[in-house]
């Protein structure tokens, strides 16, 4: 009985489809040192980083990362905002990695975001509101694609991801 157990749930493994999600870590994250804070929540969750770097976002990138945004009241701040300091910008996969990481994230106000999520814990505004998460394949196709050379995506296997998490 143990062994069809294990081979039912290895089936399911398999059969589970990976999403990718683009999330970055505003300016007020970076400064306050809460890259890593940040990042292990993504971890222990059980999402799988495949790419991570730290710069400084252009006002291209930026204007182009928020155009759904455009000519909303908001926009230019949101711009000058994200380009005032480094942010960190990340790449992650798993099941679900969109609504996993938008829940992850919280609310975009942070008044309204649950605590325990980055949002409720970390951010006071909706601008500085620590991190953005894509909200769709979508726009997580799109975004990454400004920031990220395929290249420069990786992909590898963490040996727990099978056996714990993936069941």
């Amino acid at each position: 009985m143990d062994i069809l157990l294990r081979q039912e749930r290895a089936r399911k493994v398999v059969s589970l489809e990976l999403e990718r999600t683009f999330a970055f870590l505003k300016p007020e994250s970076v400064v306050r040192g809460l890259i890593g804070e940040i990042v292990s929540r993504f971890e222990n969750k059980g999402l799988k980083l495949l790419a991570a770097k730290l710069i400084q976002m252009s006002d291209e990138q930026a204007r182009n990362l928020y155009s759904v945004h455009n000519g909303k009241p908001f926009f230019e701040e949101l711009v000058t905002h994200v380009t005032s300091s480094p942010v960190f910008l990340m790449v992650w996969e798993g099941p679900n990695a969109i609504s996993i990481t938008r829940n992850l994230v919280g609310a975009t106000n942070p008044a309204n975001a649950a605590p325990g999520s980055i949002r409720g814990d970390f951010a006071l505004t909706v601008t500085a509101n620590a991190v953005h998460a894509s909200d769709s394949i979508e726009n997580a196709i799109r975004e990454l694609s400004i920031f990220f050379a395929p290249a420069e995506i990786t992909n590898y296997v963490k040996p727990t991801e099978q056996r714990f998490l993936l069941k």
